[in-house]
């Protein structure tokens, strides 16, 4: 059974930093799709930051720069390290993940889902 369970969330000002991490647990096997989406208020579920089974990533045009998705060497963790944040970054964060040979940021691709940390960006 596949487990997920994010932490690091937080309240930052505007230009700060945060990083999220994911615990992983279950995953045996390859190829799989790991990501990030939020959810921010009254919006729908949107993928921020993908990572497959060999390393390659893919971003949201609204975070490329800024945000850096990464995976233990254990497959047992995925990190999002969140730099110059800005107020339209809040929102909760999730992690996920899908057995698939091609990885995509799209939220209904993915069956597997963490419990969510709240982001607050704000003056």
């Amino acid at each position: 059974q596949v487990q997920l369970m994010e932490s690091g969330g937080g309240s930052v000002q505007p230009g700060g930093s945060l990083r999220l991490s994911c615990a992983v647990n279950g995953v045996t096997s390859s190829p799989y799709c790991m990501g990030w989406f939020r959810q921010a208020p009254g919006k729908e579920r949107e993928g921020v930051a993908g990572i497959d089974s060999v390393g390659g990533t893919s971003y949201a045009a609204s975070v490329k720069g800024r945000f850096t998705i990464l995976k233990g060497d254990a497959k047992r963790n995925l990190f999002l390290q969140m730099n110059s944040l800005k107020p339209e970054d809040t929102a909760i964060y999730y992690c996920a993940i899908e057995w698939a040979n091609y990885c995509t940021i799209i939220p209904g691709a993915f069956r597997y889902w963490g419990q969510g940390t709240q982001v607050t960006v704000s003056s």
